[in-house]
C-alpha cells in the first residue's frame, strides 16, 4: 500500500475540515533540498498570528540551516534516535517560550500560566503553513532540554519547548528499515472520544 493509499484509508474526516489539517503529518525522511529562508519566514509569519493569553506572544524560535556551523549545536541536544534522521533536515529549529509577560497597562512582569500552551498554538500555525508551502515539519521532545539551553545560550526565564526538523519529504532512503516502515501518516481518535457535551464523561478516562 502506498503512502497516499494509506493516508486516504485512515485520514478520512468525520466532519468537514480544511484539508490542510488532515494532510499535515510528520515524516522523518527528507530530501537534500535546501530551504530558502523566505519559506521559513513565511512559516514564522503564520506562527506570528497565533492566539495567546493577553496577546502575550510568548513564543521564540531559534533556527539553523543545514550546512551552517551552528547546526552542530542544534543537533547536539537531540537523543541519538532523533539525531540520526534529523541531521538530514534542511533546517533545525527550537521553540522557546517566555515564562513571564507584562500585561497591558501594567509595568510589572508576571508569570504566564499558559506560556507553553500559547507557544503550542504558534507551532501548529508554523507546521500547517509549512505543509501548505510544500514542506514538512516534525516536532520532537526527544532531546536534553538543559543541554539545549546551554548549547543555544538560552537564559533563565525561558522554557525550551520542542525541537523541529523541517525539510522536503523524501523517499526515506537514509532511514533504518524499522523507521522506513513507519514513514506514513497516522490516524486520529474519533471526535466522539475527545469531545463531550456537558459534564466530564467517564469515557474520557480511557
Amino acid at each position: 500500500m502506498t503512502t497516499q493509499e494509506h493516508a486516504s484509508k485512515i485520514r478520512t474526516p468525520e466532519h468537514p475540515a480544511d484539508p490542510i489539517f488532515i494532510n499535515r503529518w510528520s515524516p522523518r525522511g527528507f530530501t537534500d533540498n535546501e530551504i530558502p529562508e523566505g519559506v521559513l519566514n513565511t512559516c514564522f509569519e503564520a506562527a506570528r498570528w497565533a492566539p495567546s493569553t493577553f496577546n502575550s506572544q510568548p513564543w521564540r524560535f531559534l533556527y539553523a540551516l543545514r550546512g551552517q556551523p551552528e547546526l552542530e549545536a542544534f543537533l547536539a541536544p537531540l537523543v541519538d534516535f532523533n539525531r540520526g534522521w534529523a541531521q538530514h533536515a534542511a533546517a533545525l529549529i527550537y521553540l522557546l517560550s517566555s515564562k513571564e509577560f507584562t500585561p497591558h497597562g501594567k509595568t510589572e512582569r508576571q508569570f504566564s500560566r499558559t506560556h507553553s500552551f500559547d507557544s503550542g498554538s504558534a507551532w501548529a500555525n508554523f507546521a500547517n503553513q509549512a505543509t501548505a508551502a510544500g514542506w514538512a515539519a516534525h516536532g520532537m521532545t526527544g532531546f536534553d532540554a538543559e543541554k539545549a539551553r546551554t548549547e543555544l545560550r538560552v537564559p533563565e526565564g525561558f522554557s525550551v519547548e520542542i525541537a523541529i526538523a523541517v525539510g522536503r519529504k523524501g523517499d526515506g532512503a537514509h532511514l533504518p528499515l524499522g523507521l522506513l516502515k513507519r514513514e506514513q501518516p497516522s490516524g486520529r481518535l474519533p471526535v466522539g472520544e475527545f469531545v463531550g457535551r456537558g459534564f466530564f464523561p467517564e469515557r474520557f478516562r480511557r
